[in-house]
Parts: structure tokens; C-alpha cells; sequence
């Protein structure tokens, strides 16, 4: 008999689009499945670059630091160009990443590792109850149309086979090393120990069948997506005519600029892009011009071979000499630009990733906008899983993200096209590149690929004005999310922008540094936006200690514990307060002068019976002994009195900003894109405790213990 299980969600495909996916899963505590036809991760070779964006949402999930502290960090870009004579010479040198743009900057290490570090922490956080199932390959998808509306059922049925070990075996290529050496292997001791157990119970199952029925599928599989051939969906563009060979070396040179980010157009032998890696590798994209595609459109890349390849590379960096005996990994491709019709199916199949866009890889963006998908997907399956969140907010994944596919396309075309020119000879010479709008195309793109100019239109999760269809993906899926957006005027809209005028809503919320007012401590403000599925409230409380201002941040507070409250109506019964939707405050009155049980509302510091107030939740913008001042509310544009308040998605996104007494307004927000309960059931869930505060604060300077004995006797906190 076929074994059946049910599932919430099943991910197809386990590079870094599918392990962005799983590790939401995990975070939020969802029954999750991830599946790979290989019987391996991959140990070399593959996408490298990470831009500013991937690295904070590395930050968020808690890894960040470990591919910070691993990888080669890019710091400056040089130009090379052939001067009069054809030679070719450094013309620029700009910083590789904006400067003041984000607090990380770019960098590179391949994709091997980064997997390893998604692995490590999606078994940390899982309990290791999520684990990718390699060698095992999706035979069938079939659609329940009749239950897709049902938010309990699991209408996506997939027969999954167990591969035997030749059929889920990489396949291997020739080695390109003067050295002897192998195509599939680990730089870390330790990675093949996991890798063992993973390969053994795959061939324990080999052959078996599987039915497997799941509420939502999450199709990361490649550009050759077996789930986008399975769902009738299509990739629409078309290849280019330039191919380039790539090859991960540790070269041996006399070129000066070997460990610097370099983009190289010769004279007459096509262009070159050094990316300098971590252990003294480094990357040639290298372009073929002997190489042209045949009346079909495609290039022959069986013909190309490593010393082709690198035979080429050396031509373009002539007069300079370059050679290898240590070659880790090589590739040739042909630059195709395409995107997917269609990004879901009735909001229960997804795809991401590759199996939705493909590009050049030179600008470093496809692994980063790759991740960056299923970083906006993820936490929304898992949301509408728990029951948390409407099953409406799926349709804003393909609005959101098919919008960025296809702003990518576009920069990717001028791109490529800039660097897979031939120079300008002089001002008449029409068939050339002017390599001072190669420059500006390079510059401006740095906003773009840095993945920090993204903004999401206005839906049930972002509420700003516009045209929902202009804003999204100009798709009727885009059309159809203005029925559930939130309506607002343009005046009105700019009105609520003034009060903060560094965080644009649908933009990242930046990060500026704030201390914590329990102890001093500087934070930057989004370490604190975790990944681990919670909306947050963000309170810029203003000058706390103006009578006024206190009075206005107390009415608030007020209101958001009241029992028919957004917050309270959320929250389980059996759960903390802060579990679906924390509230973060940031005031501005000098941090000595303040008090966290003094001055500020027990929401605002919740209470527990066995560990007592969060003091990790109230901060503040002032000056820390070690590191300056952030200067949090002029970056933010807050006004340092009044303040505001900022409503923030699980994925950082701002997503709602008002006044401390537009609390409707947000209270509506929420009540949009949350499965609230009935008022009269929430009610029941909090019993207030009068006078709580006012107790505290008066004993706040007294004994601490006898403050808070009252409060050990609450019970159904």
C-alpha cells in the first residue's frame, strides 16, 4: 500500500530560494516538508554575491554574523578600459556598496556554505523536525479546486518517489584543476557527517512512492521547474547572444586589482568581471565572443572547455599575465532574461525564485532577489497555516514580487547589454558602449541590486494610496488586491508620511542605532525586528516626560489593552501578549531622566509571574558612552515631541504610520489582514488589573519586591 500523509506545507527544491522558505517554517512552528531531487548539497561553485538586503534578512533569522565573519567582503570596484592605444587601464574606482546606504555592505561566499548555514539554523529552530529529504522527486501535482477555498483543507495532492542513487547522483563534469581534485567536495570539516545521514535515508527509502496532501506548495526548483511544468505556467523572455564561461580560480597574476571587484571591457577580445572570493579563490565571468548561438537562438556549451575559457580571460587582460595551476569549479551559460506568467495557483501552489525569473548572474543579484522571494512568501504561508492571518494576503507574493522580477528584466537587459558591448572607439563610433553611462548604469544600479530601493504597493498589508494594479505587477491578481486594500486619500496619506519621513511605508524599516533604556545598551533598531512571524507596533513615544506627551502616550497604551483591543483579540489565551504582535517603543526624553516603571505603561513592559517586566521592549534616542548618537528620530524624520507610531510586517516592511490617536486606524489595519476573533471571546481571555500601574510607580523607588507582590497573585495573565 502507497503511504499517505498530510502536511502544512511542501517546499520542492532545496537551494537557497527553498532553505529561505523552510527557515520561516521552522521560525514560526509549522509542519513543513523540503524535498530535493540531488542527493547532495552543493560544495562549490554556484551563486555568490550577497547584497545589503539578503544580509539583514540573514540578521533577522539569527546567521548573519556567521556568513559575515566567512565570507570576502566587497569593498571598492575598479573600471578598466582601453585607452587610445587599445591597453587597457584602471579609468575608476567607486565603493562597492552605497556609502551610508545600509550597516552591511556587500559580499561573497558560495553557495555551499550558505546552504550549510540555512541547514544549521533551520535545525536549531525546527528542533530538527524539518530535515531536507534528498533523492526524492515529485511525479505528480493535482489540485482540489473544490477545496482551495477552505482554509482547514489540504487540496494540493504530490506523488513523491524515492530516487536510487544514480538517478538523484549530480552529474559530474571534467575536472579544470592542474592539480588533482574533484568537482563535489566541502572547505569545512563537518559537512559531509550531516550529509551522510541524509544520502543513507534517502537509499533506505529508494523506490518507495509517497502520496503526500498538503495545504500550500512552495515551488523553488529551478529554471527548469518541474512544479511550473506541473501548474501549465511559463517563462516569457527571450536569450541574448552573449555567452560567458566562468571559472573559480586562485590565479597567479602581475594584474594589480586581482582582489578587487573589477569590471574590464577590452578593446577587442569582450569584457571581463573579477569577483575576488573567500580562501584567495576568485571568479572570471568571462565573455566568449568566439561563441554565437545557431539559427535557433542557443549556443553550443558543450564545446566550451576550462581552457577555452580561461584562454579567453587572458586575452582580455592583456598586457597583464594571469594563469592557474587550483580551478574549484567552472560554468558556461547564455544569458537568458525571462519571467513567469504567473506566480501561484488559486494561492495554494507557489513558485520562486529561478522557477519564476532568470538573468545575467554578473550583477549579483540572483540568489539575493532569489531568497528575497521566499522571504516575502514565507512568513505569509506560515501565517495563514497557523490561522493567524487571512488567506487574502497570499495574493500580495505574486503582486510584490513578480513587480521586482520584472523591474530586475529591465535593468538586467541595460546592463548586459553596457558590459557585453565593445567600448566606443570615439564620439562617432555609434556601435560602441560609452563607458561613462556604463559607469552611470553601474552606479545607479548598486540602489537597485542593493535590494533596498524595494517598495511594495498599496494591499490588505500595505495601506498607502494609488492603484493597487500600477503599484503591483499591472496584472487583474494585482487589480483584485484593491478590493481589499485599505482606502486612503493622497492628502491624507501625505499627512501621515510627514510624521516619519525616513520610513516610506512599503520600504524596508531602516536601521539607526537606539539604546535600551533598562540598561544603556546600543541596539540597532531592526536587530530587534526578528524573523520569527510577529507584526510589530513600533511607538515613538516622544518626549515621554512632557505632561502633555505622557498623557497622550497613556491614552494609547489604554486603548491597545483594552480587551477589544487588536492585540488582545489576537492573542491565544495560553500565550504571552507580545505573541502575535509586539510593541517596541522608542522615546526621545534624556534615558538618566526616565524610569521603565515609572514612566511607561505595563503593555508597553509586560509582566510575567515567573520572570518578571520585559525591560528588553522601551528605548531610547540618546547618547551611548561607546558608540555616539544614533540620532534615531531626525534619521527617522520623527518629530522628538510628539512621535508617532509605525505598524511593521514580519518581514520588516512598514506597512501602516499614523498619529498616537489614530489608534481606529490602526486598529482597522489589523483587523484586515488578522483572523480576529469575536470581541465577546476576547473579552473573556484578559481580566484587567486596576490600578496595577499606579501601584508600581509609586513604590517604583521603594522596595521593588513589594512593588510587584500584588502582581504574583494574577492569575489568567
Amino acid at each position: 500500500m502507497v503511504q499517505q500523509s498530510n502536511v502544512d506545507v511542501i517546499i520542492i527544491g532545496a537551494g537557497p530560494a527553498g532553505l529561505m522558505a523552510a527557515t520561516w517554517m521552522a521560525h514560526c512552528g509549522i509542519k513543513a516538508r523540503i524535498i530535493d531531487k540531488r542527493n547532495t548539497k552543493i560544495f562549490c561553485g554556484q551563486a555568490d554575491g550577497l547584497q545589503c538586503r539578503s544580509l539583514e534578512i540573514f540578521d533577522s533569522f539569527g546567521f548573519a554574523d556567521r556568513v559575515w565573519k566567512e565570507s570576502n567582503h566587497m569593498i571598492e570596484i575598479c573600471m578598466w578600459n582601453p585607452d587610445a592605444d587599445g591597453i587597457i587601464r584602471r579609468s575608476d574606482r567607486i565603493p562597492d556598496t552605497i556609502v551610508g546606504l545600509c550597516r552591511f555592505q556587500q559580499v561573497v561566499l558560495h553557495q555551499g556554505r550558505i546552504e550549510t548555514i540555512f541547514l544549521d539554523n533551520i535545525k536549531k529552530y525546527s528542533r530538527d523536525t524539518i530535515k531536507i529529504e534528498r533523492g526524492v522527486l515529485p511525479e505528480s501535482l493535482v489540485i482540489d479546486e473544490s477545496k482551495v477555498d477552505d482554509d482547514e483543507a489540504y487540496p494540493v495532492t504530490v506523488t513523491l518517489r524515492m530516487l536510487t542513487e544514480e538517478e538523484s547522483a549530480p552529474p559530474q563534469v571534467m575536472s579544470a584543476s592542474k592539480v588533482p581534485d574533484g568537482l563535489f567536495r566541502s572547505n569545512l570539516q563537518g559537512d559531509f557527517d550531516e550529509e551522510a545521514r541524509m544520502i543513507a535515508a534517502s537509499r533506505a527509502r529508494c523506490g518507495e512512492s509517497e502520496v503526500v496532501h498538503a495545504k500550500y506548495v512552495i515551488g523553488c526548483d529551478g529554471a527548469r521547474s518541474w512544479t511550473r511544468r506541473a501548474l501549465g505556467l511559463e517563462l516569457i523572455g527571450d536569450a541574448t547572444d552573449f555567452v560567458w564561461g566562468v571559472m573559480d580560480i586562485i590565479p597567479i597574476t602581475d594584474f594589480p586589482d586581482i582582489r578587487m571587484r573589477c569590471a574590464i571591457h577590452s578593446a577587442d577580445n569582450g569584457s571581463l568581471m573579477i569577483i575576488p572570493r573567500e580562501n584567495k579563490i576568485v571568479r572570471f565571468y568571462t565573455q566568449l565572443k568566439e561563441v554565437r548561438p545557431d539559427a535557433s537562438g542557443r549556443a553550443d556549451r558543450s564545446k566550451i572547455t576550462p581552457e577555452f575559457i580561461f584562454k579567453a580571460a587572458q586575452k582580455i587582460l592583456a598586457p597583464y599575465k594571469v594563469d592557474y595551476a587550483y580551478c574549484d569549479w567552472w560554468t558556461a551559460y547564455q544569458i537568458g532574461q525571462r519571467v513567469g506568467n504567473q506566480f501561484d495557483v488559486h494561492n495554494r501552489v507557489f513558485l520562486a525564485g529561478d522557477a519564476v525569473h532568470t538573468h545575467s548572474p554578473k550583477a549579483g543579484l540572483g540568489m539575493n532577489v532569489s531568497v528575497q522571494d521566499t522571504f516575502n512568501l514565507g512568513w505569509k504561508v506560515a501565517l495563514v497555516a497557523k490561522g493567524i492571518c487571512k488567506r487574502a494576503i497570499l495574493g500580495t507574493y505574486q503582486s510584490e514580487r513578480r513587480r521586482v522580477a520584472k523591474d530586475l528584466i529591465e535593468f538586467d537587459h541595460k546592463f548586459s547589454r553596457l558590459f557585453s558591448g565593445r567600448p566606443a572607439k570615439d564620439m562617432m563610433d555609434a556601435e560602441g558602449i560609452n563607458m561613462d553611462e556604463f559607469k552611470d548604469t553601474f552606479v545607479k544600479g548598486n540602489l537597485f541590486a542593493s535590494g533596498l530601493s524595494v517598495d511594495y504597493g498599496t494591499s490588505i498589508l500595505v495601506v498607502k494610496p494609488g492603484d493597487a494594479a500600477l503599484q503591483g505587477d499591472g496584472t487583474e491578481k494585482s487589480a483584485r488586491l484593491a478590493l481589499t486594500a485599505k482606502k486612503i486619500s493622497e492628502d491624507e496619506f501625505a499627512k501621515k508620511q510627514a510624521l516619519a519621513t525616513g520610513l516610506p511605508v512599503g520600504k524596508r524599516f531602516n536601521s539607526f542605532k537606539v539604546l535600551l533604556q533598562a540598561d544603556g545598551r546600543p541596539w540597532h533598531l531592526q536587530e530587534r525586528l526578528k524573523a520569527d512571524g510577529r507584526f510589530r507596533v513600533v511607538l515613538f513615544a516622544g518626549n515621554i516626560r512632557a505632561p502633555e506627551q505622557k498623557a497622550r502616550v497613556d491614552k494609547f497604551c489604554a486603548k491597545l489593552d483594552a480587551p477589544d483591543s487588536f492585540i488582545r483579540r489576537i492573542t491565544p489565551k495560553d500565550k504571552p501578549i507580545d505573541s502575535v504582535v509586539e510593541v517596541l517603543t522608542i522615546h526621545s526624553a534624556k534615558r538618566t531622566e526616565t524610569e521603565v516603571l515609572r514612566d511607561f505603561p505595563e503593555v508597553l513592559h509586560p509582566f510575567d509571574e515567573h520572570v518578571g517586566w520585559d525591560y528588553d521592549k522601551i528605548f531610547v534616542d540618546d547618547v551611548s558612552y561607546h558608540e555616539g548618537f544614533g540620532d534615531a528620530y531626525k534619521n527617522y524624520g520623527v518629530d522628538k515631541e510628539r512621535g508617532c507610531v509605525v505598524a511593521v510586517r514580519p518581514d520588516q516592511y512598514v506597512s501602516w504610520l499614523g498619529e498616537l490617536e489614530d489608534f481606529e486606524d490602526l486598529q482597522d489595519y489589523f483587523e484586515g489582514c488578522l483572523k480576529m476573533p469575536a470581541v465577546s471571546s476576547a473579552a473573556k481571555v484578559t481580566e484587567k488589573v486596576s490600578g496595577l500601574v499606579e501601584s508600581v510607580a509609586s513604590k517604583v523607588n521603594g522596595d521593588i519586591k513589594t512593588a510587584v507582590r500584588p502582581v504574583s497573585n494574577v492569575k489568567d495573565r
